[in-house]
C-alpha cells in the first residue's frame, strides 16, 4: 500500500474542491470577448452567473491577511454602490433629491407621476450587470490568484486566447471584412475589430495581450541568460545561443497581436499600448540597466522603436494622427457637455445607465447632429455623471490603492514579479484608454483584465508556504548556468 504524506492528501481534496471555480474563471476569461465583446444583456447575465457560481466554490486556503484587506476594500466599494443604487431605485430615497424632470413632466401632462432620483426609473437595475461582473472577476482573481500556479496559468489563458482572437481578426479581415462572426459588420469596415464591435476596444485588447506576450518572452529569455546581470556587449551572442524552439511560438503570438493591433487603426489604442510596452520592458530590465542613464536610455531607445513600428506597420494610424490630431473636436465637446451634467447632478448623478437620455439637453451645438451619443467616450466622466462625484472619487481611490499594491509587488518580489507587472501595465493601459474612450465599459475586455488585476494584487504579496515547507533564499542563475542564491 502506498503511503502519502498527510499534506498531499489534503492538497488533493482542496484542489478537487477548487478546480470548478478555477476552470470556470478561465473559461469566462477566455470566452468573454467572443460574443461581440459581451455587450448584450444575455451575455453579461451568463458571465455573472458563471462568476457567481465560481465565487461560491472559490478556494480560500491560500488567502492571507493582505488579501483579506483587499477583499474588505472591495466590500466597501460594493456597499457604496448598494447605497447609490438604493437612492436611485427607491421611491423613498433616504437623502437623494428627486430629479426635477418628474415634476416638470407631471405639470406638463396634468397627471401625478411618482418621482425618482434617476431620470429613467429602474434603469440602474438593468445597468448593474457589467459592474457586477467586474467585481466578481476581481474577487475571483484575488482568491484564485493567491496560488502562484493558478496566477501564472491566468497569464497564459489571457495571452493565448488573445492571440487566437487576434489571428481570427486578421484572417476574417483578409477573407471577409464585412462580417463579424456570423453578423454583418456595419461599421469600421476598413479596420480589424476581431470579435469586438468597436476598433478602439479591439486595439486596447490586442495591445494588452501583446504586453503580456512581451513580458513572457523577456522572462523566458532572461531566465536562459547565463549571467546574473546582463552584459550588454554579449547580449546578442547570448540570445543567439538560446534554442529557438521555445521562443519562436511566443514571438509569433506577439507578432500576431501586434499585427491585429496596428490593423485596427486606433490612435489611442496603438499609442497607449506601445507606451505600456515601453514602460513594462524598462521596469522588467531595470536591475540590468546602468544606474545613472540606463532607464532614460531604455525609454529613449524603446520610444524610437515604437515610432518606427508606427511608421512601418501603422500607416493608417499615422494618417489619423496627421488628419485629426490626438482627439477629434466632437469628443472634446462631448466631454465639456458631460461636465455640465456632472455640475447639475454632483451627488448621485442622473442614474446608472442613463447617459444616453441625460446627454441630449446638454449636447453642445458644436457637435455634429449626426448620430446618437450613448457614451461619453470617457469612462470616469460618464461614471461621475451617472452615480455622482462621491462614488466616483471612492472608485478612483480604489484604483490608486491597486496601483500602489502592484508597485509594492513589482519592486519587492524576486519571484513572479512579472505577474504584478503585467497587471499594472494592462491596468494603466486600460485606465488611460478609458479616459479617452469606453474600453472598461465593454465586458468582453473588462472581465478578463479585472480578473488579471485581481491576480496581480494577490501576487503582489509572497505566496503562502505549504505546511512543513521552509522558505528558501531567492535564486538566480550564475555564470556557469547553475542556480546560486542571491
Amino acid at each position: 500500500m502506498r503511503l502519502w504524506p498527510p499534506n498531499i492528501e489534503w492538497f488533493r481534496i482542496r484542489w478537487a474542491w477548487s478546480m470548478p471555480a478555477t476552470f470556470a474563471l478561465f473559461v469566462v476569461v477566455a470566452g468573454a470577448p467572443f460574443p461581440f465583446g459581451s455587450t448584450n444583456d444575455l451575455s453579461i447575465a451568463f458571465w455573472c452567473l458563471c462568476l457567481g457560481i465560481a465565487v461560491i466554490f472559490a478556494p480560500t486556503g491560500d488567502l492571507r491577511a493582505p488579501h483579506l484587506w483587499l477583499l474588505a476594500g472591495i466590500g466597501l466599494i460594493v456597499a457604496a454602490y448598494t447605497f447609490v443604487l438604493h437612492e436611485q431605485l427607491s421611491g423613498h430615497p433616504w437623502i437623494a433629491p428627486f430629479q426635477p424632470i418628474w415634476k416638470q413632466a407631471s405639470d406638463l401632462l396634468g397627471v401625478p407621476i411618482a418621482p425618482s432620483a434617476s431620470i429613467v426609473k429602474n434603469e440602474a437595475f438593468f445597468a448593474l450587470g457589467a459592474p457586477l461582473a467586474n467585481i466578481l472577476a476581481i474577487v475571483l482573481g484575488i482568491t484564485i490568484g493567491a496560488n502562484r500556479d493558478c496566477a501564472r496559468r491566468m497569464l497564459w489563458v489571457i495571452a493565448i486566447s488573445g492571440a487566437l482572437y487576434a489571428l481570427y481578426g486578421v484572417l476574417s479581415f483578409l477573407i471577409e471584412p464585412s462580417m463579424i462572426l456570423w453578423r454583418d459588420k456595419t461599421a469600421y469596415l476598413d479596420s480589424v475589430t476581431g470579435t469586438f464591435i468597436n476598433r478602439n476596444t479591439a486595439a486596447a485588447y490586442f495591445g494588452s495581450c501583446a504586453v503580456i506576450w512581451m513580458l513572457l518572452i523577456l522572462e523566458d529569455v532572461r531566465r536562459r541568460m547565463p549571467e546574473r546581470r546582463l552584459l550588454w556587449n554579449r547580449v546578442l551572442r547570448d540570445v543567439s545561443d538560446i534554442p529557438p524552439r521555445g521562443i519562436v511560438s511566443k514571438v509569433l503570438a506577439l507578432m500576431i497581436c501586434f499585427t491585429a493591433m496596428f490593423m485596427t487603426g486606433s490612435r489611442a489604442g496603438v499609442g497607449l499600448s506601445l507606451l505600456a510596452m515601453i514602460v513594462a520592458v524598462t521596469l522588467f530590465l531595470r536591475k540590468d540597466l546602468p544606474r545613472r542613464t540606463g532607464i532614460l536610455s531604455s525609454l529613449g531607445a524603446s520610444t524610437v522603436v515604437a515610432l518606427g513600428l508606427i511608421y512601418l506597420l501603422g500607416g493608417r494610424v499615422s494618417n489619423r494622427f496627421d488628419l485629426q490630431g490626438l482627439a477629434d473636436q466632437g469628443r472634446v465637446e462631448a466631454w465639456k457637455s458631460t461636465l455640465k451634467i456632472i455640475g447639475n447632478n454632483p451627488w448621485f448623478g442622473t442614474g446608472m445607465g442613463t447617459f444616453r437620455w441625460a446627454f441630449p439637453p446638454y449636447r453642445s451645438p458644436d457637435i455634429s447632429i449626426y448620430g446618437v451619443w450613448d457614451r461619453a467616450h470617457s469612462t470616469p466622466l460618464e461614471l461621475a455623471s451617472e452615480v455622482g462625484i462621491p462614488l466616483t472619487l471612492l472608485i478612483g481611490l480604489a484604483w490608486s490603492v491597486m496601483f500602489m499594491v502592484m508597485a509594492l509587488g513589482l519592486f519587492t518580489r524576486r519571484r513572479d514579479a512579472i505577474i504584478p507587472l503585467a497587471a499594472a501595465a494592462t491596468a494603466s493601459l486600460s485606465l488611460l484608454h478609458s479616459s479617452l474612450d469606453f474600453t472598461l465599459q465593454i465586458p468582453g475586455y473588462s472581465i478578463p483584465f479585472f480578473a488579471l488585476f485581481g491576480v496581480g494584487l494577490a501576487q503582489s504579496f509572497r505566496s503562502r508556504l505549504a505546511k512543513g515547507e521552509e522558505r528558501r533564499p531567492p535564486m538566480s542563475i550564475g555564470s556557469t548556468g547553475t542556480r546560486l542564491p542571491d
